[in-house]
C-alpha cells in the first residue's frame, strides 16, 4: 500500500518520453512519446502494437536498461533505474540466447546463482520450474539440441527460477507451433493464479484476448487505447442470440417482432469458432508432456 492506502501497482509509468539521437542527421528520434501506464498487481497485462511502436523501448526502461529522456517508471514502487527494482522481476527477451553447451538443468542453476538464490533451495526449485514448463524429460540434454519450442520453455523457466512477483514476456510464443503456444498460454494463466503479474508482448491477438485482463496498444510511441479486454471487444449496444433449427423464412417475422420493441436486426450469421480451436481440435498427434513429437529420438532434435 502507498501513503494514500491504495495498492502499489506492479508497474507504473508516468509521462515517459524517450528520444534517441541521430548524429548523422543532427536530429532525434522519439521512440516513446508521453506514455503513462498502470499495470495492476496479480493481472496479465498485454502490451501491443506494430513493429516500431515503442514496445521494446518501454520494456527496456522498465528493466532499467535505458534512462528515460523525461518521465519515470516504477516497479512495485521502486524507480526502475535502481538495481533493487529488478529483484522481483523475471524477463524473457524476444530473441533469447543461451549457452548451448549447458544442459537445461545447468542453465537454470546458472541463472539461479546470478539471482543469488539460496543453494539449499536451488535443486528443489529447479525441479519445480522444469516440471512447470514441461522440460523434466530433457533436463540433462544440452540446450544446443533443443527445438525452438523447448528454447522458449527454458527461457520462461529462467525468468521464473528466482520466484519473481513480476514476469515480463516478450513474444514468448514466437516460432512455437499452436500446440506449444496453447501450453504456454496455460502456463501464463497458472502464474496469474499464483498471484504473479505478467506483462505480455505478443502479436498473437487471439492469445492476448484469451488470457489478458487489460491491454495497452501503442502506435508511433503513443498510447492509442487502454482498458479491460472484455470492455474493448464487446459491443455494448448489441446482443447475440444463438438459435438452433431457426427456419430461414422466419427471419422477416423476427425482424418485424424486434422492430415493435425498438430493436433492429443487424445481420444473421452462423456461430464461429477461432482458427486456433479448429487446429487444436483436428491435429491428431501423440505428444509428450512437453508437447514435443513422441517419435523424437532421445538426445536428438533440430536445434
Amino acid at each position: 500500500m502507498n501513503t494514500a492506502g491504495e495498492p502499489i501497482a506492479a508497474i507504473r509509468v508516468r509521462s515517459l518520453t524517450k528520444d534517441f539521437a541521430l548524429p548523422l542527421r543532427g536530429t532525434k528520434l522519439r521512440a516513446v512519446d508521453d506514455l503513462s501506464l498502470n499495470v495492476p498487481g496479480g493481472t496479465v497485462y498485454g502490451l501491443l502494437g506494430p513493429n516500431g511502436s515503442g514496445k521494446s523501448t518501454t520494456i527496456k526502461v522498465m528493466l532499467g536498461l535505458l534512462e528515460p529522456t523525461r518521465g519515470s517508471c516504477e516497479v512495485f514502487g521502486v524507480p526502475s533505474r535502481e538495481v533493487r527494482s529488478r529483484i522481483d522481476l523475471g524477463y524473457l527477451p524476444e530473441a533469447p540466447y543461451f549457452y548451448r553447451y549447458l544442459s537445461g538443468r545447468e542453465l537454470l542453476v546458472f541463472y539461479g546463482r546470478l539471482s543469488r538464490m539460496d543453494r539449499a533451495l536451488m535443486a528443489g526449485r529447479v525441479d519445480e520450474v522444469l516440471d512447470w514448463v514441461g522440460l523434466t524429460h530433457a533436463a540433462r540434454r544440452r540446450v544446443g539440441t533443443y527445438s525452438k519450442g523447448m528454447l522458449q520453455r527454458v527461457g520462461i523457466a529462467q525468468a521464473l527460477i528466482h520466484d519473481p512477483r513480476l514476469v515480463i514476456l516478450d513474444e514468448p510464443t514466437a516460432g512455437v507451433d499452436p500446440v506449444g503456444a496453447a501450453e504456454i498460454s496455460e502456463l501464463i494463466v497458472k502464474l496469474k493464479s499464483q498471484g504473479k503479474t505478467v506483462l505480455l508482448c505478443s502479436h498473437l491477438l487471439a492469445q492476448v484476448e484469451g488470457i489478458c485482463d487489460r491491454i495497452a496498444i501503442l502506435d508511433r510511441g503513443r498510447l492509442v487505447l487502454e482498458g479491460r479486454v472484455d470492455d474493448l471487444v464487446t459491443a455494448g449496444n448489441q446482443r447475440s442470440l444463438v438459435v438452433e433449427n431457426f427456419p430461414t423464412e422466419a427471419t422477416e417475422d423476427f425482424r418485424s417482432w424486434l422492430a415493435t420493441r425498438g430493436g433492429r436486426l443487424v445481420g444473421v450469421e452462423k456461430p464461429r469458432t477461432s482458427l486456433d480451436r479448429v487446429f487444436l481440435a483436428h491435429v491428431n498427434r501423440s505428444v509428450s508432456p512437453a508437447g514435443e513429437r513422441s517419435e523424437e529420438v532421445s538426445g536428438l532434435s533440430d536445434p
